[in-house]
């Protein structure tokens, strides 16, 4: 029964992401969620009261997955391999369980901004883009790593590319620009030529999983 409810929980925050993306926030009405999910107003209401408590518990979910990353990725030691091993492992979040609210994010702003989790969540996005960033490196090198992470972001912005790319060929353009600029962090890395991961280049790739070949 547990997990019925669950998957219940989770249906209502794909389809009230997906409705408040496609038509704003503010102009979806929690009638239209259960109506697109063939759900009675009082069976959602038993999940959630308000379209507000759907999107806190969206961002906790969100707020959570980058907490554990971003725990994850400060304990790798600082080397190619271990960017390399970050940005896949964002790149791979961004086209799964982040996407719906970050394009949410990107068409409802105000809403961001004005949630009580708001500012939470932007301490945590803060948090992800400075992960590859050593504090004890020049000013140019620190710009770099954070633009890396940036740049998977803006991997998700259709609008900002008339570029004819599905979304993965765009997220895939996206993780060799963010491969390229952290590539000359740490030149002299022994990691970066060691050849065990499969990530060096050995397996005809660039080190960002994009075939060179082509």
């Amino acid at each position: 029964m547990a997990g019925r409810r669950s998957d219940t929980r989770e249906r209502i925050q794909q389809v009230a992401l997906e409705l408040f993306s496609t038509q704003g926030y503010e102009q979806t009405s929690l009638r239209e969620v259960a109506e697109r999910l063939r759900i009675t107003r009082p069976a959602l209401y038993y999940h959630f009261r308000t379209k507000e408590d759907i999107l806190s518990s969206v961002l906790e979910d969100l707020g959570s997955s980058i907490e554990e990353l971003v725990q994850w990725g400060q304990a790798q030691p600082r080397t190619a391999r271990a960017r390399r091993q970050i940005l896949h492992r964002i790149a791979g979040l961004l086209n799964d369980q982040w996407r719906p609210l970050v394009r949410f994010s990107q068409v409802n702003q105000t809403a961001m901004k004005s949630h009580p989790d708001g500012a939470r969540m932007q301490e945590r996005m803060l948090a992800l883009v400075s992960l590859l960033s050593d504090p004890d490196a020049e000013p140019t090198a620190q710009f770099e790593a954070r633009l890396a992470v940036v740049a998977l972001f803006i991997g998700t912005v259709p609008f900002l590319f008339d570029l004819g790319l599905t979304d993965e060929q765009r997220s895939a353009v996206a993780l060799e620009v963010a491969g390229k600029l952290v590539a000359d962090l740490d030149e002299t890395d022994p990691d970066e030529t060691d050849g065990t991961d499969g990530t060096d280049g050995t397996d005809g790739t660039d080190g960002t999983g994009l075939d060179e070949t082509n």
